[in-house]
């Protein structure tokens, strides 16, 4: 007769587990399916330990890993090295696996898990689901304040991790076992569901981690949460293709959401059936490949002259899968025809509802279907088309230069960009968040596939790129994967290399050295502010200002600390030769790029809005406040 195990003994319809190791058991049996495919939903665990989750949730992934119940499945357990850095990689994840699939992220107590609510935010505004099992204090209060306890005085049962309500579309916190159950049960269906994802959040207070419950079997049997594809309304369909029968000059904007829904397919038939021209978002490149005839490439604040053009003269804008951001929108400047009218397809009536639009609220791929059949013999007017296509090759005329070598010591960004843009095969991943970078990458990068543009911008957070690349190769091992970082974005957040190096995952980090902020010390200098504080320098005697000598901070030297091969190159064609055997290796590479702070760039042709100071004793924010007025003359709002 065998005896069962001690952390097992129950009832015949109960599991005798502490709250950790009922976490752990309960997400190793989730999976998600759409159109017929089922698979895991969390993948894994990344964590830090601490005196908050190292004897629950920490104890639980062990006994995963070396003593597993039987019928239980693995939980695997990643190492990170800072708590903001692993929800990004989580992000990355979930992202490249089309939102049906993630990973979950335990930190201890305090600093520990309120370092992770900047990834939080992140997650929560680009619509990616994540799952964060910060831990938290005493539920019996028998210990208060606990280390790293924040007290307050109106309430007890207010914690630090509070910070999470506002970035999270779900957040719980346990203070007894048995909350578990319907707890667990709410996170899953916001991180499948396509309309309300993003960071979900169950704080767990440490001594309930450790804490045994009789839990019912059934609540760890193998789950499958469909992700569906839901259709438009008829009636609200019947309206959206009245508007589109009568437009003369439509544009479609793609977003994210046509990428997350894999409607790229059925983006192309929808563009080759109407022949309207596709701008696309930050989110959204790739959605339709550069190679299509009418895919004219990145709209707004960065977008390319082609797209801003029939952006302003469109007199419909088709929204797929877009939450129109300020630089989707060029700050409400983009959109200039007195009469332009939006049809929004958006699964998140909220986003739908946007710019007084008529909302069909679907699926990306399902909606676009439906409207292709609906508008069944209907085309744009050619002359329409045509002149898409007449702008984009114009402008691709005008940044031929941006590739070039340019007449100045180092290579400009825009240079190694044309360089990767070649290099890199379809399915490739290329990486980048805040800065200059993904301007000019808006303006110029050719995506030929719906994943090989892999841009943070909802939330432009620094930092995202390097732990981003884990994420991704993680989950496509298969591709090469390029991570694009800044020197300022590489100081920030680097620890992740040591993840990177434990786990053996062969990524290319590609890092530019401009030995300055350049996107906001451009920003600065065209508002006023003269590159005050943007680049890297030692103090000067003299000024009293950062206007010294550069700061003898040695990247390459930083890396191979690491245990990572390094070259450091100051030439495109040097690059070229880098990459190539960078590519070739089978481990994790750096090349750090010394380039120009000052670019160039391609030419704006879009708008920000980034306030002036109203009143100043500096000629140059003067002069900067006057243009800044001039250029709200065109801002409105869509009604």
């Amino acid at each position: 007769m065998s005896v069962p195990r001690p952390a097992e003994t129950a009832g015949s319809d109960t599991i005798r587990l502490t709250v950790g190791q009922a976490v752990v058991r309960f997400l190793a049996a989730q999976h998600t399916e759409r159109d017929g495919v089922r698979q895991r939903l969390i993948l894994g665990t990344f964590g830090i330990f601490g005196h908050g989750n190292v004897a629950g949730l920490g104890q639980a992934l062990l006994q995963n890993a070396v003593d597993p119940a039987e019928g239980e499945a693995d939980m695997p357990y990643y190492q990170a090295r800072n708590e903001q850095n692993m929800v990004h990689t989580a992000v990355a994840y979930a992202r490249t696996r089309s939102r049906l699939q993630t990973l979950a992220c335990t930190a201890s107590i305090g600093p520990g898990s309120t370092n992770m609510v900047t990834g939080a935010a992140l997650a929560t505004i680009d619509r990616i689901p994540v799952l964060l099992l910060p831990s938290d204090v005493f539920a019996s209060r028998a210990v208060d304040p606990v280390l790293q306890q924040l007290e307050d005085e109106r309430a007890m049962d207010v914690t630090v991790n509070d910070a999470f309500r506002p970035v999270s579309r779900y957040f719980d916190r346990i203070w007894r076992p048995a909350q578990l159950i319907p707890s667990l049960l709410a996170a899953m269906r916001v991180l499948t569901d396509p309309a309300e994802t993003g960071a979900v959040t169950i704080c767990l207070p440490q001594d309930v981690q450790a804490e045994a419950h009789d839990f019912p079997a059934a609540l760890f049997r193998e789950r499958t949460w469909h992700v569906g594809r839901p259709v438009p309304e008829p009636a609200a369909l019947e309206r959206a293709v009245a508007a589109i029968r009568s437009a003369e000059r439509p544009v479609v904007i793609a977003g994210g959401g046509a990428i997350y829904s894999e409607a790229s397919a059925a983006l192309e038939a929808f563009a080759d059936a109407t022949g309207i021209p596709v701008l696309d978002t930050q989110a959204g490149k790739g959605a339709l490949g550069a190679d299509h005839p009418l895919c004219i490439g990145g709209v707004g604040a960065t977008g390319n002259d082609a797209a801003n053009t029939l952006a302003a003269e469109a007199d419909l804008v088709i929204g797929v899968g877009t939450r129109y951001t300020d630089f989707t929108t060029a700050s409400h400047t983009a959109f200039r025809n007195p009469d332009v009218r939006f049809v929004n397809l958006n699964v998140k009536a909220f986003d739908a509802a946007k710019h007084s639009a008529e909302m069909v609220v679907a699926d990306a791929r399902a909606g676009l279907d439906a409207l292709r059949e609906a508008l069944a013999g209907w085309q744009a007017p050619a002359e329409h088309g045509e002149r898409a296509r007449a702008l984009r090759d114009r402008w691709e005329e005008l940044v031929a230069p941006c590739f070039a070598p340019h007449d100045q010591e180092l290579p400009a960004q825009t240079e190694i960009f044309g360089a990767l843009n070649e290099l890199m095969d379809d399915e490739d991943v290329v990486i980048n968040a805040a800065g200059s970078m993904p301007g000019d990458l808006q303006a110029l990068w050719k995506a030929r596939s719906p994943r090989q543009y892999h841009l943070e911008y909802g939330y432009s957070c620094m930092g995202y790129e390097l732990p981003a690349s884990l994420g991704v190769k993680m989950a496509a091992p298969e591709a090469e994967v390029v991570a694009i970082i800044g020197d300022g974005t590489f100081q920030m957040a680097p620890q992740e290399i040591a993840t990177i190096v434990a786990e053996d995952l062969k990524v290319i980090l590609v890092i530019l050295q401009n030995h300055g902020w350049s996107s906001i010390g451009a920003l600065s200098e065209s508002h006023g502010s003269q590159r005050f504080g943007t680049k890297y320098r030692m103090r000067s005697g003299e000024s009293g200002l950062l206007d010294g000598d550069k700061l003898p901070f040695d990247i390459p030297a930083n890396i191979r600390s690491y245990g990572l091969e390094v070259a450091e190159v100051s030439s495109t064609a040097d690059f070229r030769d880098a990459y190539r055997r960078a590519e070739a290796s089978e481990h994790a590479t750096a090349i750090v790029v010394n380039t120009d702070l000052y670019g160039p760039h391609p030419p704006g042709s879009g708008w920000w809005d980034v306030p002036v100071s109203a009143t100043s004793r500096l000629e140059s924010t003067q002069a900067a406040r006057t243009e800044y007025e001039a250029a709200l003359a065109p801002q409105r709002h869509y009604l």
